[in-house]
């Protein structure tokens, strides 16, 4: 094998043409996971998509909330264009060499997504505090401008952070194995494959991986521990209990995201290498199935987003049923 050999602080970097992914090797049903894999791609495509149409198309969704809404909606189908696709490749067409610059893009895009997801159920947490324990001021605090500025910051952040992380990586030398068990360009087990040291990759993946997973998981724990306290504060039950029926859906998002990564994590800090097909089996469902649930659990059961996507999809229908009639209306006419 040739290897491309640049000169970087007086010693020599050996980049490999490229990678192959191997984590789907060993798996057992692996035919039935990626027919899965497809089915959760087509429902994510289609009902995030149906959900940033109803909200752009509705000058009256144009608020907060929902800004912080389709922010979710577009990071979950960036999300999952990052990683069905490519697994399915590998499956369909057995080809799992990704070259070496492929590879770090695929790698910056993942992890980018992957935080900024993170980010958006922190966003939607934000939202839901102000609305409880801010009520009469949420209009004052919680304007469309002071949500742009929020998602916008927490976009930069991720993407100069990841940039940053994903560039540390041209700086290792790979001389030995070119296997990356898992189920893409995943920085772990790329940077272990090194041949010189790797501790500022240890560091900066760890690192920004734990603040970026648990910094929002602080705050949103934070933010239902002061909304219990609001909520334990009302006169009546029914409202305690209205209250706490619009914090349902979101507390189910949190838990689909972080629980397998948190255990996942977790086992191998404290138990040692976790088994390399349950790792990547949880952590790819982890990836793919809260983009799929997101639109369905939590956005599309809002009723105002209801109420508008069923009419769209009504809308849609007559215009189909007053076209059809109006050809064979025309084509009688021809006869």
């Amino acid at each position: 094998m040739s290897f491309l050999r640049t000169a970087l602080n007086s010693s020599v970097i050996i980049h490999p043409p490229g990678f192959y992914i191997v984590g789907f090797e060993s798996l057992p049903s692996v035919n039935v996971f990626f027919i899965f894999l497809a089915i959760v791609y087509v429902v994510t495509v289609l009902f995030n998509g149906l959900l940033i149409i109803v909200v752009v198309i509705n000058p009256s969704l144009h608020t907060p909330k929902f800004l912080a809404v389709i922010n979710l909606a577009v990071i979950d189908l960036c999300f999952t264009a990052c990683s069905i696709p490519g697994m399915i490749k590998i499956f369909l067409f057995k080809d799992n060499f990704v070259p070496f610059n492929q590879c770090l893009v695929q790698m910056f895009f993942y992890y980018v997504f992957a935080a900024l997801e993170s980010y958006a159920l922190m966003i939607l947490a934000y939202d839901r505090l102000v609305a409880i324990c801010f009520a009469l001021r949420q209009n004052s605090i919680n304007t469309v401008r002071s949500m742009c500025c929020i998602i916008t910051i927490t976009w930069c952040y991720i993407l100069g952070v990841t940039a940053y992380s994903v560039a540390l990586i041209t700086k290792l030398s790979f001389c030995s194995s070119v296997k990356v068990f898992s189920y893409f360009c995943d920085y772990a087990p790329v940077y272990r494959l090194a041949c010189n040291d790797n501790s500022k990759q240890w560091f900066a993946g760890t690192f920004f991986s734990y603040l970026n997973l648990l910094g929002p998981f602080t705050f949103i724990v934070l933010s239902y521990v002061s909304i219990l306290v609001t909520v334990f504060r009302m006169k009546t039950s029914d409202n305690r209990r209205k209250t706490l029926a619009t914090c349902a859906e979101h507390i189910i998002l949190v838990a689909i995201f972080y629980i397998p990564f948190f255990v996942i994590y977790t086992m191998g800090f404290y138990l040692g290498p976790v088994n390399p097909d349950l790792r990547v089996l949880s952590l790819s469902m982890a990836s793919c199935l809260p983009p799929c649930i997101n639109p369905v659990v939590y956005s599309l059961k809002t009723k105002e987003l209801k109420t508008r996507a069923l009419a769209l999809v009504r809308k849609k229908g007559q215009v189909v049923s007053v076209n059809s009639n109006r050809i064979i209306v025309v084509l009688r006419t021809r006869k």
